[in-house]
């Protein structure tokens, strides 16, 4: 319980420099406003995602969380927001960054979810605890947010895409399940 308090702490902390803070402002690298947002954005996913980790075993999961949700205050905070489309030259290191922050956030926000879901879904013993099933389709979560960012970012998001990319993503998922035997703890 005190863990999950001081992770609600970093985090309110974290996202108050981030609005209210103006940390992005600050023209010094090692401004002791930017050292505390630093160590907030580090220490929040670590004391959110390694409680989680070690009681589900989810093995990678902190790792994964720490670094996508630190990358994501990071460039949410010092990266200059892009001016022009994805495929904009200038502008594609931009996107690069966020995109790979937001897929390490989807991934690692929604692997405890699908691990919830599948220990009460599937019957078998082998297929609710099969790590690796967890992992892609965990993966397959950051790649949806993902890719919803990247057409948002060359400006085609539309309902009937993010329907076809979902659809494309479920199929995909079924071709594995089919395909692909069970790893036993």
């Amino acid at each position: 319980m005190l863990l999950a308090v001081a992770a609600g702490l970093c985090w309110a902390g974290a996202l108050a420099l981030l609005f209210f803070g103006q940390v992005g402002a600050e023209a010094d690298l090692l401004a002791p406003q930017r050292l505390l947002f630093y160590v907030l954005g580090l220490a929040a996913p670590l004391l959110t995602f390694a409680p989680v980790e070690r009681a589900l075993g989810l093995t990678g999961l902190t790792v994964e969380g720490t670094v996508g949700a630190a990358l994501l205050l990071y460039c949410l905070a010092f990266v200059p927001a892009p001016r022009d489309w994805l495929l904009a030259l200038p502008e594609l290191p931009v996107y690069g960054l966020f995109l790979a922050a937001l897929f390490l956030c989807g991934a690692a926000l929604s692997r405890p979810l699908v691990h919830a879901v599948s220990v009460r879904l599937f019957q078998a013993r082998a297929r609710a605890l099969d790590g690796r099933r967890v992992r892609r389709q965990s993966y397959e979560m950051g790649l949806l947010v993902t890719m919803v960012a990247a057409l948002a970012g060359l400006r085609v998001l539309t309902w009937v895409s993010l329907l076809l990319l979902a659809l494309a993503l479920v199929i995909a998922e079924l071709l594995f399940l089919s395909q692909v035997r069970a790893e036993v703890p």
